[in-house]
């Protein structure tokens, strides 16, 4: 199993993802910015994409390592460092590798995995692997940073959602194609917890002519006391965890996220 949900098949997803109007507007850079800066370097990034958070990290001041499965996601973010700083530039290093088993031969005061990049991973082996590979990468006491979102129980048993695409607001390329995003849930297996959404991408050019692209991408959610027992196996107390980015407590914002900060022990 692809474990870049997709990105990594269809190379048309990184070169719209830095376009797409929920993920260009998302609120957790900031949220993340703070948290490598506290750490200090060098931090690693698990599914670090076309560097959407790395790059205002390693502007930032901070050394940082970012892993992704995915080639063309990784090519849009060494595109776009290419046009940082020199000392941004050396701050960053980028990795082609499965975040289900990696080994860097270095160790990091800080691991994120942002925007439930996590959730791509579908077996509770898939999980595990993952987490224990974090753990033998960080320094004693380090930390994770774990950000996926909360299910929301009524939409997970919403028939409606089966049926109905949603579509968001439209953005514009720089070469002027206009691209509407619409977004399907395919299945859902709630005895695996798992889901599978499809996305399309109506692109229609200057001249009037239009393509569809489409893809799938299967995901897991976890639910709260099932993210901190898959923690607590391997080897991290649970300090803190928040509904959103702006250190909300849990259980205030419904459904809100779940951001777990978990220590090495």
């Amino acid at each position: 199993m692809d474990p870049s949900g997709g990105y990594a098949e269809h190379t048309f997803v990184a070169e719209f993802y830095d376009y797409v109007v929920p993920y260009r507007e998302r609120q957790d850079v900031p949220f993340f910015v703070e948290m490598a800066g506290q750490a200090g370097s060098p931090v690693l990034e698990l599914g670090c994409g076309t560097g959407r958070v790395l790059i205002p990290i390693a502007r930032a001041g901070v050394e940082i390592v970012g892993l992704d499965f995915s080639p063309a996601m990784l090519a849009v973010c060494r595109e776009k460092l290419s046009r940082e700083t020199a000392d941004v530039q050396a701050r960053v290093q980028l990795v082609h590798a499965d975040m289900r088993k990696f080994a860097l031969g270095q160790e990091f005061r800080l691991v994120t995995i942002p925007f439930r990049s996590f959730q791509h991973l579908l077996t509770v082996e898939e999980q595990l692997s993952c987490l224990s590979s974090i753990h033998t990468h960080l320094v004693p006491g380090g930390r994770l940073v774990l950000d996926v979102f909360n299910p929301s129980l009524p939409r997970l048993v919403d028939d409606r959602y089966l049926v109905e695409a949603e579509q968001e607001p439209a953005f514009t390329m720089p070469d002027s194609r206009r691209v509407v995003r619409q977004s399907r849930l395919v299945s859902r297996d709630l005895a695996r917890q798992i889901l599978e959404v499809e996305f399309t991408y109506t692109v229609t050019t200057t001249e009037g002519g239009e393509e569809r692209l489409t893809y799938r991408a299967p995901i897991r959610y976890l639910f709260r006391f099932e993210a901190e027992h898959l923690l607590a196996r391997s080897g991290f107390t649970v300090e803190v965890i928040w509904a959103d980015y702006d250190r909300s407590p849990y259980g205030t914002k419904d459904p809100g996220e779940l951001i777990f900060i978990a220590r090495r022990v």
